[in-house]
């Protein structure tokens, strides 16, 4: 039975579901729901939804699914008014957010007692790239798909979402919310906390020694590269997930304290197993096993400075979906080879691999 589909939210991740719905449900109606014209636009030159509204609460009656995928306040916002709103009866609605409680908290609060089934979600995907007009519906492929479920989800609630959402291709989870925040708090909110935290430091550092920012090699590019994410969504997560952030800041804080103490004592062998443990550990984490936030599967060739020999190797690798390609030509210190080529799934980059491997002499190293 066909069902109508309302988004609300047209930015990358909104629209790149669209598209991942009608890949499998190209029955269903899908009713989109944005403030700007550009992107409601664009979505609905593209097919990626049938109609479009920049008045939120005219099309939410008509759906069967409602999806908020919003910045936090305003999700919180939507489910409060859908709370006021003559929705169908059983009507499923669910969002997007990058942090759960607050969200899930909100459904519970505002929705309790009303005809309706909620169930959070995070769709652990992304790119540099927003909008619709960067709209992807290969960008789920691989991905965690997280759900929170709350008192207002059934059974039925998670498998009726799987199956709207079986077209995004994406590996379906559950989590409690605040665990989920827990969770996130650590792997990817404080890591962007540390991106921006060495950007401002190397950049006040800079200015007295300007060699800094010309020496910045493999592992500051690395580690810095989510430095560049957008600043508007970083606060809203930040302060929806305050007490668990303020926590591993405070855990990071006595742990650079252990190493500076180290150091100061001259203590070589605790400093050599604070990296050897580091080391094992990385090696030992699940990183290229998963699809989750940014996750990308890197592949490393050390290529001769010659001319073509780039072109050569994409020829190569025709037919291949890459996700990036990076030439570390300014400094080769702490770099595996100077082609970098990112890769979606682990799938292509074996194939790569092989492909380059047969074909060519040079050294290739896959992390």
């Amino acid at each position: 039975m066909a069902k109508t589909v309302y988004i609300a939210g047209l930015g990358l991740i909104g629209a790149s579901m669209a598209l991942g719905i009608k890949r499998d449900h190209p029955d269903y109606e899908i009713l989109g729901y944005n403030r700007s014209q550009a992107s409601r636009d664009i979505a609905l030159k593209e097919g990626m939804i049938d109609r479009a509204t920049d008045d939120f609460a005219s099309f939410a009656p008509l759906a069967d699914i409602i999806i908020l995928s919003l910045p936090i306040k305003q999700t919180v916002a939507f489910i409060k008014e859908l709370a006021n709103l003559d929705l169908k009866e059983g009507v499923i609605i669910s969002d997007a957010g990058s942090t759960k409680s607050a969200i899930v908290d909100a459904a519970e609060q505002y929705l309790a007692g009303k005809p309706v089934r909620f169930v959070g979600a995070h769709p652990m995907a992304g790119s540099h790239k927003t909008g619709a007009a960067s709209a992807d519906v290969n960008l789920f492929e691989n991905a965690y798909y997280i759900f929170t479920p709350s008192s207002l989800t059934g059974q039925d609630t998670l498998e009726e979402m799987k199956d709207l959402l079986s077209g995004l291709h994406a590996r379906f989870i559950e989590i409690d919310a605040k665990e989920h925040d827990r969770v996130t708090s650590q792997i990817s909110h404080f890591p962007h906390i540390l991106a921006s935290s060495l950007m401002e430091q190397t950049v006040v550092y800079a200015q007295e020694h300007e060699m800094a920012r010309r020496f910045a090699a493999g592992g500051f590019r690395d580690m810095t590269r989510i430095a560049e994410s957008e600043p508007g969504m970083w606060t809203s997560i930040l302060l929806s997930n305050r007490e668990t952030i303020l926590d591993r800041i405070a855990d990071f804080k006595e742990r650079l304290d252990e190493v500076g103490q180290a150091i100061s004592k001259g203590d070589e062998e605790r400093i050599w197993n604070f990296f050897n443990q580091a080391r094992e550990q990385r090696q030992a984490m699940e990183i290229h096993k998963r699809g989750g936030v940014d996750s990308s599967y890197d592949l490393y060739v050390d290529v001769p400075d010659e001319e073509d020999v780039i072109l050569r190797i994409l020829e190569l690798l025709r037919g291949t979906s890459l996700v990036n390609i990076h030439i570390n030509e300014e400094n080769r210190e702490d770099i595996h080879g100077i082609l970098q080529i990112s890769f979606k799934n682990a799938q292509d980059l074996e194939r790569a691999e092989h492909l380059i491997t047969e074909n060519t002499d040079y050294t290739v190293v896959i992390k």
